[in-house]
């Protein structure tokens, strides 16, 4: 037990040391030090109780998710009609009443037409669960109906792809750990230590940078446009604020087919080069680059229009094929507008529109604060834990604390590599950890005595204190860890920072309270050679 070959020690001092390395440059932050450029600057990072920033509350609609599910049932159905052989042709068709419903122009194609919706609306799951009731009323009108179950699906599913798009464009800011997690069915809480700007987050993040290109119906009457009345197959948008061509608020645009700006590959400001007006240029990846090549070469002389969540940025004329997949996006844009347009479709559409219910700002002097009532509390603790160990047990008081300094160091340089984020709960951990630390050297010393009082030699008293003392810190300490894990698997954001900490100091205080204390302890054991021991 207490033999300690050269390797182990070099191995024990190694870990110990790189870790305490890796901890210096968030020590240089948390006191506000500069930190030479050169050198390696991972750091801890600051969570928004800390460093400050801007806390956003997200709510999606789902009325919005069922009513896109439903336009995109519309288009799968045109869509497999047309491909099936013999091809199934539909009458009128309707959308209303969350429910999809058409009616066969050819009665003896029910059956027909059953079989391909059954095939199409079927869940890609194990359970091979249909996310639509499919019925037939008066013989030959089909009526489509989203199940529960598929539109709970679909409403995580989108959620879940919000997530993913607000990351990108909270990280395209140039921003350090953003608190990105789910509330609920339908919302979404951001964190985003350190921004100077909300205001400006608030409308990166809740832009849904929906693009379309639809073709223009040129034969649609402006008086019924003008009223709101689309003529069959069409649908009425709006110009948006500033786009409007003389005097025109609307225009009328085919509903179906057009092109989606999912197929995006890159999005960046630039400038026209006739006008020098600031506009966004966007490039398709092959398959978008092949619709929109297609589009307009069986289009030339017509206008499409823009589109972006659902208003009309221009409508231009296609006055030649454009082969090369890119393409420009032009309207009232000002620089910084253009270049929060470019981010928002880089990342990608939102599935759903987001608004934001709550908004909480923290600044930067309460952060401030915060860090230093926070080390206040660690020095004040570790000052007194120090007092208690080194009067308690004299030569091994020292020894637990030299361990208690180190520990400290590990979780630091520790959480700087893996990039968490310490909150003010987190310092809460740190002091906890603090305490806990020495609650096994405490065991271990008291272990000691008891044996010393039973009449055992010095190192029998010593070995024995550390191996009989070790089975109860690791039954406690894997308590702990079980209980840490909990806390981050169902915690969020505050209770997931105390939780890190936790756990990485469980790990850390019987590495330097259990390993090293032994090591240092064996060492002195055998250089000195003490016929007894004060402790």
């Amino acid at each position: 037990m207490l033999d300690f070959p050269v390797w182990k020690k070099v191995w024990f001092w190694g870990v110990a040391l790189i870790c305490a390395a890796l901890a210096l440059p968030s020590l240089f932050s948390l006191a506000n030090a500069p930190w030479p450029s050169a050198l390696p600057n991972a750091q801890v990072n600051l969570g928004l109780d800390l460093a400050g920033g801007s806390h956003i509350l997200l709510e999606a609609e789902k009325g919005q998710v069922a009513q896109q599910r439903i336009e995109n049932m519309e288009e799968s159905v045109r869509a497999r009609f047309r491909a099936a052989s013999p091809r199934i042709a539909i009458g009128d068709i309707s959308r209303t009443n969350g429910r999809l419903s058409f009616m066969l122009k050819d009665a003896s194609q029910v059956d027909a037409a059953r079989d391909e919706l059954v095939n199409l609306t079927t869940g890609a799951g194990l359970t091979g669960q249909r996310d639509w009731d499919i019925r037939v009323e008066d013989g030959n009108r089909f009526i489509l109906t989203p199940t529960q179950e598929g539109l709970d699906q679909a409403v995580s599913d989108a959620m879940d792809s919000a997530i993913e798009v607000v990351r990108k464009r909270i990280d395209a800011l140039g921003t350090r750990e953003p608190t990105i997690i789910r509330q609920g069915d339908a919302r979404i809480v951001v964190q985003v230590p350190g921004l100077d700007d909300p205001d400006a987050l608030k409308q990166l993040i809740g832009q849904t940078a929906k693009l379309e290109f639809k073709m223009v119906d040129e034969n649609a009457a402006s008086n019924d446009v003008a009223n709101g009345i689309a003529p069959p197959g069409d649908e009425i948008v709006p110009y948006a604020e500033g786009s409007e061509v003389g005097g025109v608020s609307a225009i009328a645009v085919k509903r179906l087919g057009g092109i989606k700006g999912d197929q995006l590959t890159n999005a960046q400001q630039s400038f026209e080069q006739q006008t020098n007006r600031p506009v966004v240029s966007i490039t398709f990846n092959q398959q978008g680059g092949a619709k929109f090549a297609e589009l307009t070469q069986q289009n030339v002389g017509k206008r499409f229009a823009i589109i972006l969540d659902g208003k009309v940025l221009s409508a231009p004329s296609i006055n030649e094929p454009i082969l090369g997949g890119s393409a420009q996006i032009s309207g009232s844009f000002s620089v910084e507008s253009a270049t929060q347009l470019a981010i928002a479709l880089r990342s990608g559409a939102l599935p759903v529109d987001l608004t934001v219910v709550e908004e909480r700002t923290v600044g930067p002097d309460l952060g401030a604060d915060s860090i230093k009532k926070g080390l206040i509390a660690m020095g004040v603790g570790s000052l007194l834990v120090i007092v208690l160990m080194i009067g308690s047990y004299g030569r091994f008081g020292i020894y637990a604390t030299a361990a208690l300094i180190i520990n400290v160091l590990m979780i630091l340089g520790i959480m700087a590599q893996i990039g968490t984020t310490l909150t003010l709960p987190g310092i809460a951990g740190f002091v906890l950890t603090i305490g806990a630390a020495v609650d096994a050297n405490v065991l271990i010393y008291e272990r000691i005595r008891e044996e010393r009082k039973r009449g055992r030699r010095v190192f029998t008293s010593v070995e024995n204190g550390y191996k009989e003392a070790s089975r109860a810190i690791y039954d406690a300490n894997i308590t702990n860890f079980i209980a840490g894990v909990l806390l981050f698997a169902f915690g969020s954001g505050p209770v997931r920072g105390f939780a890190v900490v936790l756990i990485i100091g469980l790990f850390t205080s019987v590495f330097t309270g259990v390993a090293m204390t032994r090591m240092w302890v064996a060492g002195w054991l055998r250089a000195k050679r003490p016929a007894d021991l004060t402790i």
